[in-house]
């Protein structure tokens, strides 16, 4: 038999964060004592540990999802859960693998074309205001003519590596800073240097899925 405080200190957690995942379904409801107090068993132990073990990997949502599959008896459900991140993260794979292959093109390229904002939106398959948002955001600086947006070869080059950054994942502020670099250097090595970045956190969520799955099959051999 364990407290509550027992589950928390082995995973450096509060007595209430037990509680809260007890409450939220994520691991199996306690026993009461006659007195009202909680009591946890082996079972809880274990299926705290899976769902620790899946967070680094599949996220808080994902993890939830999947525990309260798990201790409702739906196995299927838990595991498409679990196929569906991994099919996202192939996804991620494959979206660094064409903003990788696309990098040097993208930043090195030079067109005389000039582009309004209806026409630059279309081609990257956005809206005008995504544009507009990246423009707030000091990710694109269109020149203006009789008050309409023009965008340079610069500023679509500068759109094309936001868009692609975006699908990657990142964050509007941290685009900018890599589109900023591009330009002050004048080539694609900030760019590489971010690439590199997010395919470590790609790696890195791909271990921490396999820790995770290896924890949620030590707890289903429990039962």
């Amino acid at each position: 038999m364990h407290r509550p405080v027992d589950l928390a200190r082995a995973h450096g957690l509060s007595a209430q964060a037990i509680r809260n995942y007890e409450r939220a379904g994520v691991i199996p409801p306690a026993r009461r004592t006659e007195s009202g107090y909680r009591i946890y068993t082996d079972d809880h132990v274990s299926a705290l540990s899976a769902y620790i073990g899946l967070l680094p990997g599949y996220g808080y949502e994902a993890a939830g999802t999947i525990m309260r599959a798990v201790l409702r008896g739906d196995l299927d459900a838990a595991l498409a859960a679990i196929g569906a991140a991994h099919v996202q993260l192939q996804r991620d794979r494959e979206t660094l693998a064409r903003v990788a292959s696309a990098a040097h093109a993208l930043t090195s390229r030079k067109t005389d074309k000039h582009l309004s904002v209806g026409t630059l939106a279309h081609q990257l398959g956005v809206t005008p205001a995504t544009l507009r948002k990246w423009e707030h955001a000091g990710i694109l600086a269109p020149a203006r003519e009789q008050g309409a947006r023009v965008y340079s070869p610069d500023d679509v080059r500068d759109a094309e590596l936001a868009h692609l950054l975006r699908r990657g994942g990142y964050r509007l502020d941290h685009i900018a800073t890599v589109i900023e670099q591009v330009r002050a250097a004048g080539g694609p090595g900030p760019l590489a240097a971010s690439i590199e970045q997010w395919r470590e956190r790609i790696t890195a969520r791909g271990r921490a899925m396999l820790t995770g799955a290896a924890r949620l099959s030590g707890h289903l051999d429990r039962a």
